[in-house]
């Protein structure tokens, strides 16, 4: 079900707005639901925040530490998955508001990005990783489009190498973006399991898989390079490999263990364990259980065509 949307604008010391208030207000909720409707839905209430950042380009370290940049439009994210680690990391732990629940929209950040994106090209080869903390392509992208603003940039002054990180089908929108990267783009579109009920009890905010698995046919048919990212790795059915291999040439699979920065830790301390008890499936929530995913993605596609962890998201 999809829910009320309000709309919050910080506020400087001295009292007025940092932000003009957003004459369009209402209309602004209403086609960030609407965009719920077919992307996923939101969770009830969000607080949306106009702020101008200072810098968007983020040195790439540890996980991406094979890219020279990451890139996130939004800060918050509200499909608000149960597992995601950054409920962990400062950004949302400082925040004194649930994960989910908020997002600050970033303003300006195409020009901020043009200038960011020519001085780092002017240093050495540029790789981007998009997004490492968000999803680019939440509901309120339908209406903001940070997202495609950035793209615009980007495509007018490509980087070496661009990773779309993402489980929204609203990437579709973007394919005519897409296109003119040439094979410096690939996206990479989490797909965690193949069963609906698996997805609503993990992330039951996140789109729905079958509009993703449509979405990864879309942009196969319009020749941008893509992978499926089984991360993590929920519980799926054995046809879950067959169901992939008409769709990408290449798969990662990531779990807990080897992909939240932590070993696992974070995700410990998020209880996700409990959330496989409830299924009678505690048997998932093991650092070998990926392997079982791997096997069965040995059968139909070449082993050079599977990765696992990290190695699946470098450029």
């Amino acid at each position: 079900m999809i829910v009320d949307v309000s709309i919050c604008f910080k506020k400087r010391r001295r009292g007025s707005l940092t932000d003009n208030h957003d004459p369009n207000a209402e209309a602004v909720a209403e086609k960030a639901k609407a965009s719920a409707a077919r992307t996923g839905s939101v969770p009830n209430p969000v607080q949306y925040l106009y702020k101008t950042p200072k810098t968007l380009l983020n040195k790439g370290t540890g996980f991406l530490a094979g890219y020279s940049h990451s890139l996130n439009p939004y800060t918050g994210c509200t499909f608000g998955c149960s597992y995601c680690y950054v409920r962990q990391m400062p950004v949302s732990t400082f925040r004194g508001a649930e994960w989910g629940t908020w997002v600050d929209i970033k303003k300006e950040s195409a020009a901020i990005l043009r200038k960011e994106l020519q001085r780092a090209k002017s240093k050495g080869s540029v790789t981007i990783f998009m997004s490492s903390s968000t999803d680019p392509y939440q509901p309120i992208e339908h209406k903001e489009q940070i997202t495609r603003s950035l793209l615009e940039v980007m495509a007018d002054d490509p980087p070496d190498f661009l990773l779309v990180q993402t489980r929204s089908p609203l990437v579709k929108r973007d394919i005519d973006l897409l296109s003119r990267f040439g094979n410096n783009v690939r996206v990479s579109m989490t797909v965690e399991t193949d069963l609906e009920h698996i997805r609503k009890h993990f992330s039951p905010y996140a789109p729905p898989i079958p509009a993703r698995l449509k979405t990864l046919q879309a942009l196969a048919s319009a020749g941008i390079p893509a992978q499926a990212t089984i991360a993590p790795m929920l519980p799926s059915s054995e046809t879950f490999a067959e169901t992939l291999r008409p769709l990408v040439d290449r798969v990662c699979v990531d779990d807990y263990f080897m992909g939240d920065g932590s070993g696992g830790r974070r995700t410990k301390n998020l209880d996700i364990r409990s959330l496989y008890a409830q299924l009678g499936l505690e048997a998932w929530y093991h650092p070998s259980a990926y392997r079982m995913v791997y096997e069965r993605l040995k059968k139909v596609f070449p082993e050079d065509r599977i990765y696992i962890s990290q190695q699946g998201f470098e450029p």
